[in-house]
């Protein structure tokens, strides 16, 4: 496994068309990644969320694309997190397990992150908000490719109380807010979180001076417990979780805002999506998935398929829903497209690049996509056809995992819930699924062998 510094150091200033992408542009973009924690599916107005009132979002899907049928890799939050910044399944990076503040790891230094592909090709780098890939020095943003970091190392329930599977009970130690990599408060008033957030997020926006930037915008909710701001709170019909809900959405507002303001409407693409499915066990605090069955912890739809909407305005072609299959992981080799930049050398990624499908050239192609739950691979799906052979019956505290007798087999583009099993009709999809399966454990598997 390379480190992260052997790649080649060129790139084509400008040329975002080169090797075959549709677009062409003016100069290199900057790009944004804003990502939710523990939003659903079904959360959003654009999404059919019959309460909760996003306008910005909702703008943004009508002047850009909006995907219905994109995943996380999956189903909690620090493998999901590492698996977008480094294009890879979380099971080739090792990060495959929630961390708490108790824990020793996190990103290794031989991943390559997408931040550290733009760094080299001339972008600033700034991340705001939830890191949750390791909270010592070590592992922090800037030590993987971001030049600054203002957030908390991880969730915001992980406060001095017993934390569940802390080592004898343990009390977490005072939740740390983290600059680069100093502490500067602890235990801060959440209720100011998203604003903070916000304000920092626009200085990197305001602060480009003609330099192309990349920002990754963490929130650190909808994850509960649940905090909104005195304007926000008691204000959305859906209660608390619609007022943080609709504070997020005001925060993708102003980044829109900011963009315009400065000049760089035309020049930055803007992504919006979230780590994995809703946190269904908290009820009226957690959030829902829509159609799809279960929420975070399982690799039910609920738990891995993630509304995720692109904006670039004169770039990507405006209002309009594409059903092509992606994943985050898709963002690395997307981003690094874009941005001109050449994909590390020798290292494995699991995207690709989404270029033509952004651009509206190309409805995307039929692809395979496999659920991981911790080191488990629990279910694959190949265009419209999901087969499942180990599963959870109950979604999170605790996570009872089932093996099946046999595999279920769905038509996620008939069956969107998941409630009609048709493995006995369908044997030789059956058959042809489990051989994917088996090819892609022995190539993982491969794959470690060789670090």
């Amino acid at each position: 496994m390379p480190t992260r510094r052997q790649f080649v150091q060129t790139f084509t200033a400008g040329a975002i068309s080169a090797g075959g992408s549709a677009f062409s542009a003016p100069r290199r973009p900057n790009i944004v990644m804003i990502y939710a924690d523990d939003l659903g599916y079904g959360d959003l107005g654009c999404y059919g969320h019959p309460t909760i009132r996003t306008p910005n979002l909702d703008r943004m899907a009508g002047e850009g694309v909006k995907f219905t049928s994109w995943y996380s890799a999956a189903p909690v939050c620090t493998p999901s997190r590492a698996a977008l910044l480094t294009g890879r399944y979380p099971v080739r990076s090792g990060l495959t397990q929630v961390l708490f503040p108790y824990s020793d790891g996190g990103m290794p230094d031989s991943e390559v992150t997408i931040a550290q592909v733009m760094k080299d090709a001339g972008y600033r780098t700034a991340m705001v908000g939830k890191w949750h890939l390791g909270h010592r020095p070590r592992y922090l943003p800037v030590r993987h490719g971001f030049d600054s970091y203002l957030g908390l190392p991880y969730s915001n329930d992980m406060t001095p109380t017993p934390g569940p599977g802390a080592p004898g009970n343990k009390s977490h130690p005072p939740l740390p807010l983290i600059r680069d990599d100093k502490v500067i408060e602890t235990e801060p008033d959440q209720s100011r979180l998203t604003q903070r957030y916000t304000e920092e997020a626009l200085k990197t926006i305001r602060g480009a001076k003609g330099k192309p930037f990349f920002l990754y915008f963490a929130h650190t909710f909808p994850h509960v417990p649940l905090y909104a701001s005195e304007r926000f709170r008691g204000k959305s019909a859906r209660g608390l979780y619609g007022d943080v809900v609709e504070e997020i959405d005001w925060s993708v507002g102003e980044v829109l805002k900011s963009l315009r303001e400065t000049g760089q409407d035309r020049d930055t693409l803007v992504v919006f999506s979230s780590d994995n499915g809703p946190w269904l066990v908290k009820k009226e605090l957690g959030g829902s998935a829509g159609l799809y069955h279960e929420g975070k912890g399982t690799t039910w739809e609920g738990g891995m398929r993630e509304p995720c909407i692109a904006r670039w305005p004169g770039m990507i072609p405006g209002g309009w829903t594409s059903s092509a299959q992606g994943s985050m992981m898709d963002w690395f080799p997307t981003f690094a497209k874009m941005a001109g930049a050449p994909l590390p050398s020798g290292v494995v990624l699991d995207g690709e690049d989404m270029s033509d499908v952004l651009a509206g050239k190309s409805a995307g192609r039929e692809r395979e996509f496999f659920y991981w739950n911790v080191d488990d691979l629990r279910a694959v799906r190949k265009g419209p056809w999901k087969l499942h052979t180990v599963t959870n019956v109950a979604e999170m505290q605790p996570a009872r995992v089932m093996k099946l007798e046999r595999p279920a087999l769905y038509n996620v583009a008939v069956d969107p819930s998941e409630k009609y099993d048709v493995a006995d009709q369908n044997p030789a999809i059956v058959r042809e699924l489990l051989a994917l399966l088996e090819s892609h454990a022995a190539g993982i598997k491969a794959g470690a062998k060789q670090k």
